[in-house]
């Protein structure tokens, strides 16, 4: 006697190969964890060393900013805040494009105006901090 052999037949889509895969939601995924814990360290000191320490918010100026942006150090800090907050934003406003938007050509068009939006900012506020001159004579 024989004995049935038992057969799966082949799934009805083909799978993708395995070069054609990404991970970048996976990667879109850890930089939100990630960057989340570096700007509650950078926004808590920015909060701490600006409105709490020193006389607060009253110590602000432009004096204050031009003292602040000589170091590098401020400057390096500013420019992480910014690039992380702008980045970290931008992703978690992409994903509720992608869950939200229900035509392509929408989903499309709103993330070429969030990229655009989020380059001329990143691109402004870089050159703010970089080319700042505490010497202006009004």
């Amino acid at each position: 006697m024989s004995t049935p052999s038992l057969t799966l037949d082949k799934p009805r889509s083909p799978r993708r190969p395995a070069a054609r895969r990404s991970n970048a939601e996976l990667y879109s995924w850890l930089f939100m964890r990630i960057s989340g814990l570096a700007l509650i360290i950078l926004v808590l000191g920015h909060l701490l060393i600006m409105n709490i320490l020193d006389g607060g918010v009253h110590r602000i100026n432009f004096g204050f900013v031009a003292g602040r942006w000589a170091s590098p150090f401020w400057q390096f800090w500013d420019l992480a805040m910014l690039w992380l907050a702008e980045i970290h934003g931008g992703n978690g406003l992409r994903t509720v494009i992608d869950d939200y938007a229900r035509k392509d050509s929408t989903r499309f068009w709103l993330k070429i105006l969030l990229y655009v939006a989020m380059a001329i900012i990143l691109f402004v506020g870089t050159l703010v901090i970089f080319t700042f001159d505490p010497n202006i004579h009004s």
